[in-house]
């Protein structure tokens, strides 16, 4: 069993991110069979951009050839730099045989190696996983829902209700829509407003908040934007003082135009207490419905403890498909 770093920039990365792809897709028929299948270019754009420029490391642990498992180290530089966030993934037909304890040690050995000395680990609620993480000291920490929307089952009647009943409630706001990236002289504004997602739950978690700085928010967009995706913000804006006051971001993958994916909903705690949740998620139903008609879900995650969000999305017709549990350990 041997294990080895893909350098999935170099010209014959194609072949391995392939392998990858395959491997994590097996993992998800058992584990997840409700999420959308990985693809090479979407995987591959992860791999090179990251979430908002900062790319993992990724390992591969293979047997007579064979990719068997795959591990990503997370770290980022902008904050939270004491800790590692790792990703673990055995082929269902390889576990229990020491493939993914021995990929762990490796990406702790990493971990430690880039100064961190805290390490987390998402899975999904199973108790087989469970147990692997627990075996290895971790603990449970947090726990998230994974929600989809099915545009097809929402009543556009109800949107219609709910934006015109949030909408006089937030009289004093006004929506503004960004497509595609922030322009530069609004981003110094966007980036102090994304730091209200600092004030979601994070249960017993031990992470510092973010921080946000316009380069990071910028980062953030060219790399949805290199993995594929198309990018819509939309604004809430203090209509007296021209303030941001909260915003809501969807990405539509171009490869499979179909699919939406709910990033950041957030709004600045001195602007709480108007229904701006509500009027963003509903606006950006309405939005996309005017410029992607074709998009058929939208999936998003929120904390189980956040019963205000859930409350919103359930409202938007958002049904839960899958729990993941945060583990946490020291090194």
């Amino acid at each position: 069993m041997g294990i080895e770093e893909l350098r999935i920039d170099e010209p014959q990365a194609a072949a391995p991110v392939e392998e990858v792809v395959g491997l994590y897709n097996a993992v998800d028929a058992v584990d997840a069979p409700w999420s959308h299948p990985w693809t090479t270019t979407g995987l591959a754009g992860m791999l090179r951009h990251g979430w908002d420029g900062e790319p993992p490391r990724l390992f591969a642990v293979r047997e007579a050839g064979r990719l068997v498992g795959a591990g990503e180290l997370w770290t980022s530089e902008w904050d939270n730099t004491d800790l590692a966030w790792l990703g673990v993934s055995v082929h269902p037909d390889e576990r229990r045989r020491g493939v993914g304890t021995a990929l762990l040690a490796r990406l702790l050995e990493e971990a430690r190696a880039c100064g961190r000395t805290k390490v987390g680990a998402d899975a999904w609620d199973d108790p087989g996983l469970a147990a692997f993480a627990q075996g290895h000291g971790f603990e449970r920490r947090s726990q998230a829902i994974n929600r989809r929307q099915v545009l097809a089952e929402v009543d556009p009647e109800l949107v219609e209700k709910l934006y015109a009943e949030a909408r006089a409630a937030a009289a004093a706001y006004e929506l503004v829509r960004v497509g595609g990236r922030t322009p530069a002289g609004m981003l110094d504004a966007v980036a102090e407003l994304t730091a209200a997602i600092n004030d979601a739950p994070t249960d017993d978690l031990d992470i510092e908040d973010e921080v946000f700085p316009p380069e990071r928010v910028r980062g953030y967009e060219d790399a949805v934007l290199a993995r594929g995706q198309r990018l819509y913000r939309l604004l809430a804006r203090h209509r007296e003082t021209g303030v941001l006051a909260g915003h809501t971001i969807v990405a539509v993958e171009g490869e499979r135009p179909g699919l939406g994916h709910q990033h950041d909903t957030s709004v600045v705690r001195a602007h709480r207490g108007h229904r701006l949740g509500l009027l963003l998620k509903a606006g950006m139903v309405r939005w996309l419905h005017e410029a992607e008609p074709q998009l058929e879900t939208v999936d998003t995650w929120n904390a189980e403890s956040n019963d205000h969000m859930i409350a919103v999305n359930e409202q938007l017709g958002y049904r839960p498909i899958g729990r993941a549990v945060q583990y946490q350990r020291p090194l």
